[in-house]
Formats: structure tokens, C-alpha cells, sequence
């Protein structure tokens, strides 16, 4: 090779290389997630601070920015907290966008100001982003419910509890859903169109009421993500028609999505028949990759799926089942 492409080929290299750049300018990373309450969402700081050390020993300072709406209704708040870090101007931006049409003017105005910016978890409509992290939630529906279709032996009557209007990523997971569901002709969907809303309380609320309309002709529900299973999860309980298999009478079989310490206890107790699981840890970490990438004029990948597993009793004491359910919080979050 002649000694100047070889220049120019080492130039490349060490460009790309951040650890070689000891003098390396401090980024600042805004890490912006729909809530900061649910499991789910402490599993994506907790990532986003793991990719933050990797690269400050790496030579390349990152110091993150974790800030939130409390409520995952609360678009307004969410774009006031996106323009506070533009007008900061942060070297980038991860959102987990709560709307995926509200969000999106503000994220353009981010990038129009040189601010990259990576999308997770919930899709936005808008090209700019940077780089877009998630789960394929389509895929995600669909195996919940395959799941649910193979607890009820393919025949019944079931409800899905929606979320809430606007959130791209549980809209996703309703839809692959209702096509798994073309797969069992003989179950029946006699309940769509309800929403739980953004918290545990307003999902139990929501789930009350749809027992209380349709409990005696049920024998199976989705609820779409870690709020919504949680609120269905305990009025199932309070009315005793949780878990038992197939068939049995008086019981509910209940497929739901995400991971927490209740939704695992109800799921080892058998009170819950199936949780599709994310890795949020992962989608942190990767979130906060892509935009230092981005941010250093590096090119990422534009769509980056970060993987699916259910979780059902019978495989819950696998250890990579294990793994994937108890990310290492305490040793990201200690003292946070």
C-alpha cells in the first residue's frame, strides 16, 4: 500500500477509535425518557450510564443528563424538557418519544440546530433522528398472542386493554396482536377499544371496569406494557379469576408486556401466563452509543432492534431469563 493511503487509512481508524482521543471533548448527553417511575425506564438509565463509563475509560468524557416528564401523558412537559436541552445545546439527545406526531417538530428543531438526536423504545414521524432503538413491537404483539392463543387452547373469548392514543410503541404491539389473533378462528375479541392511560392507578381504574362489564364471559386479555399489565394484573387478583390453565373455569389467563419485581412475582405465582420481555438495559446503552457516535461525526446505523423474549413460569428460572430481568440497577443507579 503506498504511504499515503496508508496515512489516510490510520487517520480512519484512529478517527473512529474514540479510546486514542485522551484529549477528547466532554459530551453531553440529554437522555429524555417517556417517565421516570416504571422499571423500565430506571433499566434504560442504568444502561445509558454504563455506555457513559465505557466511554469515559475510553478516554472520551460523557457525562448524561437524565430528565423526564413524572407522568407518560404529559407531552407537553416532554417537548418543554426537549427545548430546555436545545437551548442548553447538548452535544445530543435520546428520546423515548411519548407521542410520535407531538415529538416530532421538536426533535427536527433539535436537529436543525446541530443537536443529533437517536430515538428509542417508541417510534417518531420524522427522518431526521439520527438513529432509531427499539423493539420490533409489531413482533412483539404477535407473540403475545401466539402466547395467549396457546394458553386458551385456541378457543375463547378475550379482551385487549389498550394504552393510550399516540404512543407508537404500544400502538404497535395492539396490532401485532389482533394478527396473531387471526391465527385462532375460534377465539373471539370482545373488547378493543379501551385505553388504561399512562399510570398503575389509572390502568387498575380501566381494568376494574372492563371486569366488571365483561368478567363473566372473558377467559383471556393483553395488556401492553408494564403499567397496563400491572393495573390488569391486581383486578384480576381482586376479583380471584388470575392465572389457571386452560379451560379452567373462573379463571382469566392474562398475556402481558415488560418486566417488573410484581409482574415476575404474579408470573412465578402463575397468576400471569406470559410476559413479553424487552431488554431496556440494552436499549439505554446502545440510545447513548449511537448518539456519542453521532455527535462525533461518526455514521450509525439508522434502525437498530434490540431483542424479544417471553418469559412464561416455565422458563422463568433459566439463567439467561434471569439475566434479562434483573439488569444490575444498583450498580448504575446507586446513589442517583
Amino acid at each position: 500500500m503506498p504511504k499515503a493511503a496508508l496515512f489516510c487509512s490510520l487517520v480512519v481508524l484512529l478517527s473512529c477509535g474514540l479510546g486514542h482521543a485522551a484529549d477528547a471533548k466532554a459530551l453531553t448527553i440529554a437522555v429524555i425518557p417517556k417517565g421516570t417511575t416504571h422499571e423500565f425506564w430506571k433499566s434504560i438509565h442504568a444502561g445509558a450510564v454504563k455506555a457513559a463509563r465505557e466511554f469515559g475509560a475510553a478516554g472520551q468524557p460523557v457525562k448524561i443528563i437524565w430528565k423526564g416528564p413524572l407522568k407518560e401523558d404529559d407531552r407537553a412537559q416532554q417537548i418543554d424538557v426537549v427545548q430546555g436541552f436545545v437551548t442548553q445545546g447538548v452535544s445530543a439527545i435520546v428520546l423515548a418519544p411519548l407521542d410520535s406526531k407531538a415529538l416530532a417538530q421538536p426533535v427536527e428543531q433539535a436537529v436543525d440546530q446541530g443537536i443529533p438526536v437517536v430515538v428509542i423504545d417508541s417510534g417518531l414521524e420524522s427522518q431526521k433522528q439520527a438513529s432509531f432503538v427499539a423493539t420490533n413491537n409489531f413482533a412483539g404483539g404477535q407473540l403475545a398472542g401466539e402466547c395467549l392463543g396457546a394458553a386458551l387452547a385456541g378457543s375463547g373469548r378475550i379482551a385487549l386493554l389498550r394504552y393510550q392514543v399516540g404512543s407508537a410503541s404500544t400502538e404497535q404491539r395492539e396490532a401485532g396482536f389482533l394478527d396473531a389473533m387471526k391465527k385462532f378462528p375460534k377465539i373471539e375479541i370482545i373488547s378493543s377499544d379501551q385505553y388504561t392511560g399512562a399510570t398503575r392507578e389509572t390502568a387498575l381504574t380501566a381494568s376494574q371496569n372492563l371486569l366488571n362489564r365483561y368478567k363473566d364471559k372473558l377467559t383471556g386479555v393483553f395488556t401492553p406494557n408494564e403499567s397496563s399489565t400491572a393495573g390488569m394484573a391486581l383486578a384480576l387478583k381482586e376479583v380471584g379469576l388470575t392465572g389457571g390453565p386452560a379451560g379452567e373455569p373462573r379463571r382469566i389467563a392474562h398475556v402481558g408486556f415488560d418486566a417488573s419485581e410484581p409482574l415476575i412475582a404474579a408470573l412465578a405465582a402463575g397468576d400471569i401466563r406470559g410476559l413479553v420481555v424487552q431488554d431496556p438495559f440494552q436499549m439505554g446503552y446502545l440510545g447513548v452509543k449511537n448518539a456519542v457516535a453521532a455527535a462525533t461525526g461518526r455514521t450509525v446505523d439508522k434502525q437498530v432492534d434490540t431483542p424479544l423474549q417471553l418469559v412464561t413460569p416455565e422458563n422463568l428460572a433459566q439463567p439467561a431469563i434471569q439475566a434479562l430481568i434483573k439488569p444490575p440497577l444498583d450498580q448504575y443507579l446507586d446513589g442517583k
